[in-house]
């Protein structure tokens, strides 16, 4: 391991268009002492070829071909060749903004191991953003300019995928990317959270996510509904969930559904809230829908909350505060 160089992971697949200026913006980083393990999942056009010749002018860029299928693989393959003293990943067809890594190796030097170092994101696309990229962009870079990230951990990923570093330590202690569960950025930063590493705040924009069709996270079906509901539900049930306590799931559309799909599965027992007339009253799944005033009988409950209407959100947070509960402690938003 070499101190003070970083390791950058990054997994590619069909990129040719964009590799050039996620490349050239690495190059011109203010922070020089850095890795780019770079590795192949099987593209079919002239990716490898486009790496290749930077590896071949640069001796700091390195690509390899992916002994695996899939970006997981790719990730392992990628780590096992790194030898850098901090680990950070990187989009193929993303932007470094120029001072992201000197950025983030000071915060990190600065407070020590037990730290994630992160930035913020600005999408960027040729035919605009949709209104869902900008209030996720609004959200998350709110969220990293006070290091509260993991406050909201269960609503999104909280930690962009490929905007962040941390201590190869840290990182090791966090099982890297070791465990085979998809979406796989949503995972590490459920781990980085169970591992009690801490955010360091950020209010300047580090990286350009680009936005496009056929970009993996809008096409692969790792990246649908359920796997990360079935993310959630996993670590909610190993890392927050107190067995002592009565669990409520407010909210009976697609993802309120699958939760209590998911809790029967595993025979754990709810009770299932909605303020919805037409299904109070009602059984889904053999499971009876009450209204939400049944929280009032419960002794000390804890909630997962699966509604995604903004306004109704307020409204529940409203009323889950007069009851005196607390987020994060008694109730948890699932979107």
């Amino acid at each position: 391991m070499q101190q003070g160089k970083v390791s950058i992971v990054i997994p590619f697949k069909n990129t040719a268009h964009y590799l050039p200026e996620c490349l050239d913006s690495i190059l011109g980083q203010t922070y020089s002492n850095w890795e780019v393990l770079a590795v192949d999942d099987h593209s079919n056009d002239h990716s490898f070829e486009v790496l290749s010749q930077y590896a071949d002018k640069e001796p700091r860029i390195k690509v390899f071909k992916n002994e695996g299928e899939g970006i997981i693989p790719a990730l392992q393959t990628a780590y096992a060749k790194s030898s850098g003293a901090f680990i950070t990943r990187m989009d193929s067809d993303d932007i470094m903004k120029p001072q992201r890594l000197q950025r983030m190796v000071d915060n990190l030097i600065a407070t020590g191991q037990g730290h994630i170092a992160v930035g913020q994101v600005k999408y960027f696309s040729n035919r605009g953003i949709s209104n869902g990229y900008s209030r996720y962009e609004k959200w998350l870079n709110g969220l990293t300019s006070k290091g509260t990230n993991f406050d909201e951990i269960y609503k999104e990923c909280v930690i962009p995928s490929p905007c962040w570093m941390v201590h190869r330590e840290d990182f090791e202690r966090c099982d890297g990317f070791e465990p085979m569960r998809y979406p796989e950025d949503y995972d590490l930063a459920f781990r980085f959270y169970e591992g009690g590493l801490k955010i360091l705040p950020c209010n300047e924009i580090l990286h350009l996510w680009r936005d496009y069709d056929t970009r993996t996270s809008r096409t692969h079906e790792h990246y649908a509904q359920n796997y990360f509901l079935d993310i959630k539900l996993r670590y909610f049930l190993k890392l927050n969930r107190d067995k002592n306590r009565p669990l409520v799931v407010w909210g009976a559309g697609f993802k309120g559904k699958a939760i209590a799909k998911g809790l029967q599965s595993q025979g754990i027992n709810f009770i299932w809230l909605c303020d919805n007339p037409k299904k109070i009253g009602k059984k889904i799944y053999q499971k009876e829908l009450v209204h939400f005033d049944a929280l009032k009988t419960l002794s000390n409950p804890q909630s997962i909350i699966t509604v995604a209407n903004g306004k109704e959100q307020k409204k529940i947070k409203i009323h889950l505060k007069s009851l005196g509960q607390e987020s994060m402690r008694d109730y948890f938003f699932f979107c």
